[in-house]
């Protein structure tokens, strides 16, 4: 998990998209125990109180619980619902991103296409390795 103390995006932010990212990843299966707020802030060198804002961002949406007699674990869906979240907000919003940049600089939508092409293409050959 890395922090970006110098990043404008809050920590407790940073420290739940960390999480989400290593559910998507596969290293946190749902039903497994979630990283403790005391683990994240020993080993981010965090307040405890931020960590615990960290995990809390994930509580309410429904991405960790707690159960009983246990710490937090990966709540079952959690997986899908994290996919359908960035595929909906996070991509479109890239895609925004992208689009309203290349009409500012000029670039074509045909090159912006072809780019993204061959960025797919080049990903798939590291992943045939």
């Amino acid at each position: 998990m890395k922090i970006d103390f110098d990043s404008l995006k809050p920590v407790y932010v940073q420290i739940a998209e960390a999480i989400e990212d290593d559910i998507i990843s596969g290293l946190l299966a749902e039903g497994s125990a979630a990283y403790s707020q005391l683990v994240i802030a020993r080993e981010l060198n965090v307040n405890p109180a931020t960590a615990a804002k960290g995990i809390n961002v994930l509580v309410a949406k429904g991405i960790l619980e707690k159960q009983r007699g246990s710490s937090m674990v990966v709540a079952f869906g959690a997986f899908e619902r994290l996919l359908s979240e960035r595929r909906e907000i996070g991509v479109n919003e890239i895609i925004s991103n992208l689009v309203s940049e290349a009409v500012k600089i000029g670039i074509p939508e045909s090159e912006v296409i072809d780019r993204i092409k061959s960025h797919y293409k080049s990903l798939e050959g590291k992943q045939n390795d």
